[in-house]
């Protein structure tokens, strides 16, 4: 299933506030109530084009992981953390896949990171070792994880680095039909990869995020996790297309341009 949140592209003095959703290839059916909770559908289903997809997700917190990926970890110059570097991004930071990426006067490089995202179904805190982690997870989508490099570097702490607003594109929907543990996961800019790799390659696989990270603060239905990040995130300040794909969520990508100053940002779904 895919769970989505969008408007009506009416809009006008009669725009309709935001309404969760299920997307089935060109329409989107209209829910009473969240994903993560008791749910019904309303109405007839719309058609995509009559709608503008938002990011899914409202998350309370966004958790990221930090090199997480042993050759992402490499090209930076750094080790393998002996445990997962979390560090948090606003929720002020999310936009959708249609929203533009707003470039910062205080970095001169600004680069994705293309990353698998787990989003919360259930409460959960201080998970043991035998508990299924994975069954507090409601689905998976997509995340750019923006960073201004040179301010992460110059920081060594990550919050304002990856923190600006509109610095956390999330979407275009919520897959809750796949498995996390070797999803193939790419960045691509004008066409061409840059970011490559499998889920089966983290250091610490969705499974065991969700349980460390559960015994260091409660995770709550909507938050959002955002796994890491495979080898190739670059400087694209140049770039006029940034898309952000999981193979297992059928082709769940977003799209970024350079517009002015802006990276403007388009779903993509297969």
């Amino acid at each position: 299933m895919k769970f989505c949140r969008f408007i009506s592209v009416a809009g006008g003095e009669n725009a309709e506030l935001p309404h969760c959703g299920i997307l089935d290839r060109d329409h989107v059916q209209q829910l009473v109530g969240v994903p993560w909770t008791e749910w019904s559908t309303v109405g007839k289903p719309r058609p995509l084009a009559s709608v503008r997809l938002l990011a899914p997700v409202e998350p309370r917190k966004i958790v990221c992981v930090g090199r997480n990926y042993t050759a992402h970890a490499a090209e930076l110059g750094n080790e393998v953390p002996k445990e997962p570097l979390i560090f948090l991004k606003p929720s002020t930071s999310v936009v959708g896949p249609s929203d533009a990426i707003v470039l910062t006067k205080y970095s001169q490089r600004v680069e994705h990171e293309g990353e698998l995202g787990l989003v919360i179904g259930r409460r959960c805190s201080r998970l043991n070792d035998q508990e299924n982690a994975l069954s507090y997870v409601l689905g998976y989508t997509c995340v750019n994880d923006v960073t201004a490099r040179d301010l992460q570097k110059s920081d060594v702490q990550f919050t304002r680095a990856k923190g600006f607003d509109t610095f956390c594109p999330v979407g275009p929907h919520i897959e809750t039909e796949i498995r996390p543990e070797d999803l193939l996961v790419e960045t691509l800019v004008n066409g061409e990869i840059r970011q490559s790799g499998r889920t089966s390659l983290m250091v610490y696989p969705p499974a065991f995020l969700v349980r460390w990270i559960s015994r260091m603060m409660t995770l709550e239905p909507g938050d959002l996790i955002a796994t890491g990040t495979p080898a190739g995130s670059a400087h694209s300040l140049v770039a006029t297309l940034w898309t952000f794909e999981s193979k297992g969520l059928a082709c769940c990508a977003i799209r970024c341009m350079l517009l002015f100053g802006r990276y403007k940002s388009a779903a993509g779904i297969g």
